[in-house]
């Protein structure tokens, strides 16, 4: 496993992270998929055995479960992972609305402290603010009082569009911004990751395998139970993410045969963190075997150039990987 300097801040994170979406469960939906606690936690044991020091969640996984989950799981650690959390999505009243009002932050940021078992949230992210939300600058000042009072340490912000993540770029407080980013979704590519990079903001990639279709382990006859998020997912979407799975996969053979080194999970994994801007990526991961994949892309070496080229043509500009700050496996 390789550490990178997370953003400007003095932590330091495995680039391959874990995303904590999935262990939440299905039984508010949202999700994907039904879990078992004791496979979750065996997961998340297996990506801290593999040297993953990364964890991200939010508190409306699974309604609180998420957290609960890896705070138990991390419990036993043996070392401090830093962890991530998100607040916005207000589910206390048994159904979720967007509140990033200064009350419910104060009163959310405690739930949160609870149920991972810490004392501080290392980063503080809000869930998919509005650019609008974000410019008004009012709820990162709500996140300033909380690093104050010493319960969060760094202030992130989880994005969908680059005019919300430019926006974040634009205010200094914020450390870190999470983003989708993966093989088949690069608009963030230039602009923001440019100048993220430039500005050494923190960059968190979430989705890498597309919502698990870039794992290569999915059929067009596939069917997902209700709450899962792939269930109402139009079928001519899906058939579009199976097509860009196969085409990938195509690729990857023809340059390492028909038996290659890597899986395609590990070629997506890999082709985000050779971005010199990425600090973590943060595959989702339901069992052992899915956490151990995961987190071994980040010792297969780099990924060829020619695997780029093949995959999206001699014009696209490739980001160079030996800008990327790597540092020594962090002692905590």
């Amino acid at each position: 496993m390789r550490y990178v300097a997370f953003g400007k801040t003095p932590l330091i994170v495995s680039e391959i992270g874990f995303g904590a979406w999935a262990v939440g469960g299905n039984q508010y939906g949202n999700s994907y998929g039904s879990t078992d606690d004791a496979t979750s936690i065996a997961a998340i044991n297996a990506a801290l055995d593999a040297g993953v020091t990364f964890f991200d969640t939010a508190d409306v996984y699974g309604y609180g479960h998420s957290e609960e989950v890896l705070g138990q799981a991390l419990k036993g650690a043996k070392s401090k992972p830093v962890i991530a959390t998100k607040v916005g999505g207000n589910f206390y009243s048994g159904s979720t609305r967007l509140d990033f009002s200064r009350d419910y932050l104060h009163f959310a940021v405690d739930k949160s402290l609870e149920r991972l078992g810490v004392e501080q949230i290392d980063v503080y992210q809000l869930h998919n603010p509005s650019a609008e939300t974000i410019a008004q600058g009012e709820v990162i000042g709500t996140l300033v009082e909380l690093k104050e009072a010493g319960k969060i340490g760094h202030i992130g912000v989880s994005v969908f569009t680059p005019d919300e993540a430019m926006a974040c770029l634009t205010d200094p407080r914020i450390e870190a911004i999470q983003l989708v980013y993966n093989l088949l979704r690069r608009e963030m590519e230039a602009q923001v990751l440019e100048t993220a990079q430039l500005r050494q903001v923190a960059i968190v990639a979430r989705e890498p395998l597309a919502n698990g279709f870039l794992a290569g382990k999915r059929s067009p006859q596939d069917e997902y139970e209700p709450g899962d998020i792939r269930y109402s997912m139009p079928g001519g979407y899906k058939a579009q993410l199976y097509g860009a799975a196969s085409y990938v996969k195509e690729v990857l053979e023809s340059i390492e045969g028909a038996n290659p080194k890597r899986t395609l999970a590990q070629v997506a994994l890999q082709f985000i963190i050779r971005h010199p801007a990425i600090s973590t990526v943060i595959p989702g991961a339901k069992s052992v075997a899915q956490a151990q994949e995961n987190a071994a892309a980040s010792d297969l070496g780099p990924l060829d150039d020619s695997f780029i080229t093949k995959l999206f043509g001699p014009d696209y500009q490739k980001a160079d990987p030996t800008h990327k700050p790597i540092r020594e496996q962090p002692s905590l």
